[in-house]
């Protein structure tokens, strides 16, 4: 049957098309048809068993769907590559895995779409309307998000990599933290300005460099909701380290951390020197392993004497043992008497670190009284 038949039942309405397909299930969509401006809400477009189990994998690589109406569509794995689906309407479409790769979707209508799991390697979505659609493991390198309206819409796990965000409002995205970062992205001051706070990894993930994220809220007039850490602890404790840091950075606290008994040069100290001045608190992780260190004592010093050059509080003491509370050591004894030592001894107990964190990210906020 030629082009101009298939546009003939299709315009006859999505029944008529329906029953033709299941009536003629060996037939596959001609490689580059012309459908621009068709009609095709729920249409059946994929190919259909004896028994009707569908093979949802319609062949419509270089198809002209232009203004296509293809609300609920079921386009689940279907090859769309380089097809131009410019101002389609896809509300609701299913899009599970289908094959995007390169296709034109400027100003698409995405309502609420299903991507999951779609490649849209080097798409076009300018201006495309994705509100409340799922892009869960998409593959989105290379695609054009210029514009697009991202309100609501699921980017959880999906693969980032030269993806270009171009004045576009992202606070209202899901699943940014996961994002699976496979190279630095595009992201410009519009899209800044209006999405308002970011997560930390989804600003890293796409490249930006530490020193600018440091002052962005500064640059953007967006209020900092939490001092910058620095964290200072032992390697022997680094599962302990490493979740209080990913918890940390989760709830929106700038932070870096690095053992202070890493072997890697003299030139360590003027580094950890560097950090302490850089940040606005320093998070002293204290144990048997990090007391032990003949780094502790040093931090503590540097870290109180710059209190004394600020005229605030730097030094925040947590400990994850009573070691502290027990050794002799002169500093330990002056670390006693002149702070509350945050007490993670029972880390391991999920409600006792969380009620320790919560305190924590409490006295870490901006603008919190602190004590003389």
């Amino acid at each position: 049957m030629a082009n101009k038949e298939h546009v003939a039942l299709l315009k006859q309405g999505v029944e008529v098309w329906n029953a033709w397909r299941k009536a003629n299930s060996d037939f596959v969509p001609t490689r580059g048809v012309t459908l621009s401006s068709a009609v095709l809400t729920g249409v059946l477009l994929i190919k259909v068993k004896a028994g009707g189990e569908n093979q949802r994998h319609a062949y419509l690589s270089c198809t002209n769907l232009s203004a296509a109406d293809l609300t609920a569509a079921d386009l689940t794995g279907a090859n769309l590559t380089s097809a131009d689906l410019t101002c389609a309407g896809l509300t609701g479409a299913n899009l599970t895995s289908a094959d995007l790769t390169g296709a034109g979707l400027t100003g698409a209508n995405l309502t609420s779409a299903d991507l999951t799991g779609a490649g849209l390697f080097g798409a076009n979505l300018m201006y495309a309307d994705l509100t409340g659609a799922n892009l869960t493991s998409a593959d989105l390198s290379y695609a054009n998000l210029s514009g697009a309206t991202l309100s609501y819409t699921d980017l959880s796990k999906a693969k980032i990599n030269r993806t270009v965000f171009g004045n576009t409002n992202l606070s209202n995205v899901k699943g940014l933290k996961t994002c699976k970062h496979h190279g630095p992205s595009i992201i410009d001051p519009q899209t800044l300005q209006c999405s308002g706070a970011l997560p930390l990894a989804f600003l890293r993930g796409v490249g930006l460099p530490e020193n600018l994220i440091d002052y962005l809220p500064s640059l953007l007039n967006q209020p900092i909701q939490f001092y910058s850490c620095f964290i200072s602890y032992s390697s022997k404790d680094q599962k302990f380290a490493d979740r209080l840091h990913a918890d940390l950075q989760n709830k929106g606290v700038r932070c870096w951390f690095a053992p202070h008994d890493m072997a890697i040069g003299a030139k360590i100290i003027d580094a950890i020197d560097e950090a302490i001045r850089l940040r606005d608190k320093v998070l002293l992780i204290l144990s048997e392993n990090s007391v032990a260190s003949d780094w502790v004592e040093g931090e503590v010093t540097r870290s109180l004497d710059e209190e004394r050059k600020r005229k605030q509080i730097i030094l925040f003491p947590v400990r994850i043992d009573d070691t502290v509370l027990e050794t002799t050591k002169p500093w330990t004894r002056l670390l006693r008497g002149q702070r509350n030592i945050g007490d993670f001894s029972r880390w391991k107990d999920h409600d006792a670190y969380q009620k320790v964190l919560d305190r924590l990210l409490r006295d870490l906020k901006v603008g919190r009284t602190e004590p003389s």
